[in-house]
């Protein structure tokens, strides 16, 4: 059974930084894709950042660019957000998911695995 776990959410004032991490159990296989999604009381779901275990250049939400940073550690099925600059626009529950094989843009039907979720509070 595939599990995601996040971890790293929590209050910032604007301008700060946090680091979220998503860990995977049930599988090892480098061969999926792995994305963060978040979503906003009163807004939908949306990508923010997705990277290929397998290999590649990560791909962000143009909202996020230069501010985030996606990692992977694939000896340790772990994959990192780095958000630096945040803004109180970042408000939200973020979401680690997962699918088999390549990143599909951030279609969210695409995605057979999630976690729970974390939330990330920025006050300005």
């Amino acid at each position: 059974q595939v599990q995601l776990v996040e971890s790293g959410g929590g209050s910032v004032q604007a301008g700060g930084s946090l680091r979220l991490s998503c860990a995977a159990s049930g599988y090892t296989t480098s061969s999926n894709c792995m994305a963060w999604f978040r979503q906003a009381p009163g807004n939908e779901r949306e990508g923010v950042a997705r990277i290929y275990l397998g290999g590649g250049s990560p791909v962000y939400a143009d909202s996020v660019k230069g501010r985030f940073t996606i990692y992977r550690d694939n000896a340790k099925n772990t994959v990192a957000l780095q958000m630096n600059s945040l803004e109180p626009e970042d408000t939200a529950m973020y979401y680690c998911a997962s699918r088999a094989g390549g990143c599909l843009a951030f279609m969210q039907p695409a995605y057979t695995y999630w976690g729970q979720g974390t939330q990330v509070t920025v006050s300005s």
